[in-house]
């Protein structure tokens, strides 16, 4: 297969400040990634890479990985000539932006396409031509505005500020500067506006980052529509109310979203506007840093759920067209808009790109101490198509051909290699639909450097099944295959739903199993229906099989964990810019009177089970019997046994159960345990020992035998 040269980000038009001659070879002759410190850091040479050793299958595509590499270490080993290393390059927010110093303030703008530059804003009453820039050779504009007379700033704290340029098409604009770290919307226009933050008395963090989780068990959330009132919540109340039950449920990481400014508040923050600022609907950024720091005290990991594959295609508040140009961030033309997202496509191979989207990863891991990212929409990133219109069965042709965008792979790459040589304890993880291989190993193995990706095809699996397939039809080989079909060696972070299937057009997993009794048959004083009982014991079976068996970590969008009915919806037109659904009811999982609190109390009892009895990341796991006629699933995991009965009606008694543990078991774990809105149809055994019996059933050399309930789960442990 021939690979297609999408341009080099070596080109010297792109690289600022010295023009640099490329040798005859691949690599400059004297190469700085040959001492030491790089050669165990890195394995160059494609045809040593752990990657092909330990899959013969990958062999064929040898090609694509020759290609992918060779560009990375050659954009790698033109940076660090440049710039003296990775970390240094990634700290353009320290060249770029407001920069602040004892003598006054720099303004700098990286905009090649603008014919002038001016800085405007309160300081000065918005005189627009006041204070110009000075541009360079490479399209650097700067400024400096030394102190006053007085030893003040020029421009005081909170101050809004725009750039005032004459465009590349001649049109003057008012544009918030690219690297700008705080933005307010203005009331009067509803457009933003640029801040200067300088606050006299600014937070200093009190906490160390907490020691890397042994597992991920993460609890994902969205700081708006995380209270219970129809309105947009803040940091603050986040961390005052809501840090607390994550921290009681046991979860050891936070995903939190919506983080970089983003204009359109429906866009769930996905369609950001300005990178470097944090959005300020939530509060101002010391109290993300409040935030931040109040998890670390508790030991919890935060991760932010980042932004790179594409940016909001808004002009007025964004980056789209800064200086009048279509391509100064992204791809010119078609190849620039991404037609399902209306949004705009980053230029992976333009020097300044690069450093920008690289130093937008160190601003928020150094100044935010965020300890990690979730990358989100990488299927975007990873093919030159996008994935739109592409489905994907696994063949690895499908992956590395010419479709591959390697300006892209190389960008993650980068990506990666930055986030854990800034801290070595950070976590990545990929949203990918398409399943790359390698995505999750680490660089010098061969690949791209995430540590876990997202398992999407389990929660798309709940949702067909519900929506689509009588109980009687499930099937428990299609199952469990959905459950454990994930790549040799790349971890997976599973879920049973996350905000994803939850948007307006879907429902939750709750809604769909309750469906309107959600509404009248909730409470414990009521008597269960049909439907109740099906909804309780469903919703527990299916999140205990899938943090069991689906991967190498966990994860939980904020109130789905007891059931949180209906859907999310942000305000739009179309609702009549509505909060009602974009807010979590606490308030029902806190009434002990409604079946929701008998769900939380089960959610936080599982994620328990796994802190007493570790199975991820790592735990070996065993499938003895996926049996379509008794609806029965059964597997071992670390140290557990776990027995599914996802039959409607039929119960067994003397069940026979296939372990190779060697002792006696005990129940550890019942999804119908009375204290979980079940019927304690078991309970009885709670207390009582199951007797191995030292013969050979379902392929392991032992058994015990059970009574089994219909729609019930039991998790067994041994008790040598």
């Amino acid at each position: 297969m021939q690979y297609i040269d999408q341009g080099s980000a070596l080109s010297n038009k792109n690289v600022p400040g010295r023009r640099l001659q490329k040798k005859n070879s691949l690599f400059y002759q004297q190469s700085v990634l040959e001492n030491e410190e790089f050669t165990q850091r890195y394995q160059k040479n494609v045809d040593e890479l752990q990657v092909f050793k330990d899959d013969p299958y990958l062999e064929p595509h040898k090609q694509h990985f020759q290609v992918r590499n060779a560009k990375f270490f050659e954009l790698l080993e033109q940076i660090v000539k440049v710039e003296s290393s990775l970390k240094e390059f990634a700290k353009g927010y320290e060249k770029y932006g407001f920069l602040i110093s004892d003598t006054g303030i720099t303004y700098k703008e990286w905009a090649p396409g603008a014919k002038e530059v001016y800085l405007t804003g309160d300081f000065n009453n918005w005189d627009k031509m006041q204070y110009s820039l000075t541009s360079d050779s490479f399209g650097n504009w700067e400024i400096f505005l030394p102190r006053n007379e007085d030893g003040s700033y020029l421009i005081p704290h909170g101050s809004r500020v725009k750039a005032y340029i004459k465009n590349a098409n001649n049109q003057y604009q008012f544009r918030i500067p690219a690297w700008i770290r705080t933005t307010w919307q203005n009331e009067e226009n509803k457009l933003y506006d640029g801040v200067f933050y300088n606050p006299e008395n600014k937070y200093e963090f009190k906490h160390n980052r907490p020691p890397k989780p042994r597992c991920l068990k993460i609890y994902e959330v969205h700081i708006g529509m995380a209270g219970i009132e129809p309105r947009v919540h803040t940091f603050k109340e986040f961390t005052q109310t809501v840090l607390p039950r994550v921290v009681k449920l046991g979860y050891n990481v936070i995903q939190i979203m919506a983080i970089q400014e983003h204009a359109y508040y429906g866009s769930f923050g996905y369609h950001v506007t300005n990178f470097f600022a944090v959005s300020s609907r939530f509060g101002s950024p010391d109290d993300l840093k409040e935030l931040i720091d109040t998890a670390h005290s508790h030991g919890i990991t935060v991760l932010m759920d980042l932004v790179h594959s594409h940016a909001s295609s808004n002009v007025l508040d964004g980056i789209n067209e800064w200086d009048g140009t279509e391509y100064q961030y992204f791809h010119a033309g078609g190849k620039g808009k991404h037609e399902l997202w209306d949004s705009k496509l980053f230029d992976y191979s333009k020097w300044e790109v690069i450093r920008f989207l690289l130093s937008n990863l160190s601003w928020w891991m150094n100044e935010y101490q965020f300890d990690g990212f979730r990358f989100d929409g990488v299927t975007s990133m990873l093919y030159v198509h996008h994935g739109n219109g592409y489905g994907f069965t696994g063949g690895y042709h499908e992956y590395f051909n010419e479709l591959a965008d390697i300006d892209s792979l190389v960008y993650l790459m980068l990506a990666n290699d930055l986030i854990h040589e800034i801290h070595p304890n950070s976590i990545t993880i990929a949203e990918d639909v398409s399943g790359y291989p390698t995505l999750c190993r680490n660089i010098k193995e061969g690949g791209i450097g995430f540590d876990y990706r997202m398992a999407m095809a389990v929660p798309d699996k709940w949702i067909k099944l519900l929506k689509e397939y009588k109980d009687d039809d499930w099937d428990m080989g299609d199952i469990t295959h959905t459950l454990t079909n994930r790549r040799h060696l790349e971890k997976c972070i599973c879920y049973a739903e996350s905000h994803d299937q939850a948007l307006v057009g879907d429902k939750t997993l709750s809604m769909w199993l309750f469906d309107k009794e959600i509404y009248s048959e909730m409470s414990t004083l009521q008597p269960e229906t049909l439907v109740t009982f099906r909804g309780m014991a469903l919703h527990k079976m299916l999140r205990l099989i899938t943090f069991a068996l689906g991967g190498e970590g966990y994860l939980n969008f904020m109130g789905n964990e007891f059931g949180h009915p209906e859907w999310i919806d942000f305000p739009r037109e179309g609702n009549g810019w509505s909060y009602q659904h974009a807010r979590r009811r606490w308030d029902l999982a806190d009434d002990q009177l409604l079946r929701y609190s008998r769900l939380l109390q089960f959610d936080a009892e599982m994620i328990n089970l796994e802190e007493k009895y570790p199975w991820l990341p790592t735990g070996d796991q065993w499938v003895t019997e996926k049996h379509n006629e008794t609806k029965v699933i059964i597997f071992e995991r670390g140290s557990l046994l776990f027995v599914f009965n996802f039959h409607p009606t039929q119960s067994y008694e003397h069940f026979k159960v296939g372990t190779k543990f060697e002792s006696d078991h005990k129940i550890v774990l019942d999804t119908d345990d009375v204290r979980f809105g079940g019927h304690s149809r078991v309970s009885p055994s709670y207390g009582q020992n199951f007797p191995i019996i030292k013969e050979e059933w379902q392929g392991r050399p032992n058994h015990i035998q059970i009574y089994l309930p219909n729609r019930c789960a039991i998790v067994f442990k041994s008790i040598e």
